[in-house]
């Protein structure tokens, strides 16, 4: 409540007189929120020597019906104000919670300063409302939201100067005040931490309230320094699985620039550069590690995810569920790629085969492991099988497993096989259509009598998995010319999608930028837009594969303190192709030959603007150059 020491005791009596005679406060000393309190005590008609008029203590129904309103805030409060008393024992002091209208509920105290608190109705039921009781912690705090502390002659009843209080509001997780936590004892035992104390108490009993309130939806547990994740100082967001903000404390709040007002109105992407569906696809991946997001002013916070609710981080088997499975979470926004997670949804948990074409370098084995993390065999193992990088008569031994000594280098004990060690999982085999015949025939035979024979003999043992195979060869044609089996090809055809390549996607800008965030989740590096836009027109005969790794080396070649991506980090080969015309420009791309520099221009301002939703200060930043000449350039581009 003061930056400086209290006012002598004398001198705030002649304040307060003053007041009374005047009407005006009369001392530029005293501090202005005392000094507002002590307005509001005299406007509520409240004589600094008079007595109260009537008792205020609630009866024992109405105690109650209090008690049964705030049943929440005293669970978790009763915890913190045992630990709080044992930090002013003995101090002549008392611990206090009251509701939002000043109604004492829990009290905690020396029994040598009971007495006298009992004859200043410091006891529960009764209502310390700064319109009953003039200026006091509890009152004060309660009008003016904001932890405050009344020492001895402040108090504006003279009869209540012989205490002294700190005090502080806790507020729920959507910012509304729910009651005070207060300090209350003898002003002979002021200490100058007392408020401190009490501050920070609340704000723990803050945190277990909003972790309580908000354990339906993802919570963020958030600040700039990793250490101070899981202390008192931490923020807390809540998020709701359609990504809006729904919930936070006030550290929360203060470290996202936000207001009390923004929440529930505020969706998660326009306070960090992170999407929700990334956060879930790295928690996915490494539970419990801190994670970073960088926020839009190019700040640092660092996070850990809690809430595995089903609805928000399971990964669901319906596209009804799609926005929080593990396929949502590959999802940069490309309309070939959704369209086919979206048909690959309908088919985990049934017993139906999945086939992915595609080039090398797409994804396939990245998608496939989306699907097996989106189905009812999650929880099983994904076993991955190149067949093109087995030696031919290594494979049978290595899909069927043997029994000791089936053959020459054999393992002594034995081995089960990689079909059996799916079970109950998922079987992906990359590349099938490099499989050998005779190897086909048998697998055939695996996939109708679901029962696998290891080499050496031995019993059938039944096998159960879900089965993924990619290729990227033309199968049909393969069958056609007697290269693959057309039975066993049927049987893995239950359905065929084909993945994008990277030149035939429209989601260029987001997939660096999760590509980016993936290798480097603590501080994910930019691209300038003017080579963004040149690399989004290149042809990407490597695809994924090829981009991932163009970006890991030109992350390598930044230097200390360098945070974006240029000409000068690639790869001389690269530069070299990236020079030359685009032969086949990406969809939805322009023919570079028919632009000139003010497009090029112009394209560039387009994305900066759209990847901050229309926030022209954040595309400024980006672009490197001031809102002013962003505005012109906008102009000087729109008169062309």
């Amino acid at each position: 409540m003061r930056a400086n020491s209290p006012v002598p005791a004398p001198l705030l009596r002649q304040a307060r007189l003053k007041l009374l005679e005047g009407g005006d406060f009369p001392d530029a000393a005293i501090d202005e929120r005392l000094a507002r309190s002590w307005r509001r005590s005299l406007a509520a008609g409240l004589s600094p020597t008079g007595r109260l008029a009537t008792p205020d203590n609630l009866s024992a129904s109405e105690l109650g019906r209090a008690l049964g309103r705030n049943h929440d805030l005293l669970n978790h409060s009763r915890p913190i104000m045992e630990y709080l008393f044992e930090q002013v024992r003995h101090s002549h002091s008392m611990v206090i919670l009251a509701d939002n209208r000043g109604v004492l509920m829990h009290t905690l105290g020396d029994p040598d300063f009971l007495g006298k608190a009992e004859r200043v109705a410091l006891m529960s039921g009764a209502c310390w409302d700064e319109r009953r009781r003039g200026t006091n912690a509890i009152g004060t705090a309660l009008a003016e939201a904001a932890g405050v502390e009344i020492h001895g002659a402040e108090h504006f009843l003279e009869r209540n100067g012989f205490l002294t209080c700190a005090a502080a509001p806790i507020v729920s997780a959507t910012g509304e005040l729910l009651g005070i936590l207060d300090i209350s004892g003898d002003q002979r035992s002021h200490h100058p931490h007392t408020l401190g104390l009490v501050n920070t108490a609340a704000r723990m009993i803050e945190n277990r309230l909003v972790s309580d309130a908000c354990r339906r939806h993802l919570r963020l547990y958030i600040h700039p320094d990793p250490a101070g994740i899981g202390t008192v100082a931490e923020g807390i967001v809540a998020v709701a699985e359609d990504g809006w903000i729904v919930g936070a404390n006030r550290n929360a709040l203060r470290m996202l620039g936000l207001a009390t007002a923004d929440i529930g109105g505020t969706p998660l992407f326009r306070t960090v550069d992170t999407r929700l569906e990334d956060i879930l696809a790295q928690t996915r991946r490494r539970p419990q590690q801190t994670l970073s997001l960088r926020r839009h002013d190019g700040s640092v916070l660092y996070a850990r995810v809690d809430g595995h609710e089903p609805r928000v981080l399971s990964t669901p088997s319906t596209t009804a569920d799609a926005h929080a499975d593990a396929l949502a979470a590959l999802d940069t926004g490309d309309a070939r790629w959704r369209t086919a997670a979206a048909k690959a949804r309908r088919i985990v948990g049934k017993d139906i085969p999945l086939l992915l074409s595609g080039e090398s370098g797409v994804g396939k084995e990245l998608f496939a492991r989306a699907v097996h993390e989106s189905s009812p065999q999650r929880d099983g193992p994904f076993i991955a099988i190149n067949c093109a990088a087995l030696p031919e008569n290594l494979i049978e031994a290595e899909l069927f497993g043997y029994l000791p000594g089936a053959f020459t280098g054999a393992r002594k004990e034995g081995y089960i096989g990689r079909l059996r060690e799916a079970e109950g999982g998922t079987l992906f085999l990359d590349e099938i259509g490099d499989m050998p015949l005779t190897m086909q025939t048998r697998l055939l035979r695996v996939l109708q009598e679901r029962k696998v024979t290891a080499l050496g003999g031995g019993t059938a043992v039944d096998v159960h998995f879900s089965l993924i195979c990619a290729t990227h060869r033309d199968l049909p044609a393969a069958c056609a010319s007697g290269q693959f089996r057309s039975d066993l090809y049927y049987r893995l055809n239950g359905l065929t999608l084909q993945l994008p390549a990277l030149r035939e996607r429209n989601d260029f800008a987001a997939l660096c930028d999760k590509l980016l965030n993936d290798l480097f989740p603590e501080a994910p590096p930019a691209i300038t837009p003017a080579l963004q836009h040149r690399l989004s027109t290149y042809a990407w005969p490597g695809n994924l594969r090829q981009l991932a790794s163009v970006l890991r080396t030109a992350c390598a070649m930044l230097d200390p303190g360098e945070t974006r991506i240029d000409w000068a980090h690639l790869p001389d080969d690269l530069i070299a192709a990236l020079q030359q015309p685009p032969e086949n420009p990406p969809a939805g791309s322009v023919d570079r030959k028919q632009q000139n520099l003010a497009e090029l221009s112009l394209a560039a301002i387009q994305q900066a603007i759209a990847s901050h939703d229309g926030n022209l200060s954040a595309a400024a930043r980006q672009l490197g150059i001031s809102r002013q000449t962003l505005y012109r350039k906008m102009k000087g581009n729109s008169s062309t």
